[in-house]
């Protein structure tokens, strides 16, 4: 499995996975956990090295950042209610979510950008409030390709401290990458057929 891993993204290059890391930031589910790991296996084996995969893979996330924000900037409160109201269920998304990320937004200001571009946690859809609320576009540049340059870094560089801490392993954490991208589309096709507006549920 290891070597299929390998093969698949040195076919990407570092192109494919600037390509596969923006996507991950527009529409799920493409996991940058699974890329980025599949991307370590890649430098570990000599097929790829740490910085092009970090440029790229660091590129694609802020231009996948960029969608949102511009969205938000451009489109504001007004324009992107009715859009989230009719299509917010492919995104399993509610004006509500939209709401309370644009509040956490205004109490902790503009370095939660940078602060959960390094967490698995509203990495993606903080860059919507970010717009709605106007943030100088190079202030979000910049936290947002120090946040993700961080974060892609720690993901690269734990897994291929976890393949040198465990000779042989590769398989297992390659099987683990596969596991992660299995689950994001599970997850994501569970949430999306059971998903229902909070009004009624």
């Amino acid at each position: 499995m290891d070597e299929l891993i390998i093969n698949i993204v040195d076919t990407l290059g570092v192109v494919g996975i600037a390509i596969l890391m923006a996507l991950e930031n527009v529409f799920p589910p493409m996991p940058s956990e699974a890329v980025m790991g599949a991307a370590a296996l890649a430098i570990h084996h000599g097929r790829m090295d740490f910085w092009p995969v970090l440029i790229a893979g660091t590129t694609g996330t802020v231009v996948g950042n960029f969608f949102w924000y511009w969205i938000g900037h451009k489109w504001g409160y007004e324009r992107l209610q009715p859009f989230i109201d009719r299509w917010g269920h492919i995104l399993t998304v509610e004006w509500e979510d939209v709401e309370q990320a644009s509040q956490f937004f205004r109490r902790h200001g503009h370095w939660v950008v940078l602060g959960l571009r390094t967490t698995p946690f509203m990495r993606t859809l903080i860059s919507l409030p970010a717009g709605l609320t106007h943030m100088n576009f190079w202030k979000f540049t910049l936290f947002t390709t120090i946040g993700a340059a961080a974060w892609n870094a720690i993901l690269i560089l734990g897994t291929k401290w976890l393949i040198e801490r465990f000779p042989n392993s590769e398989n297992i954490v390659s099987w683990i990458l596969v596991g992660i991208v299995v689950f994001a589309v599970v997850a994501y096709v569970w949430r999306y057929l059971t998903w229902k507006p909070r009004a009624q549920r």
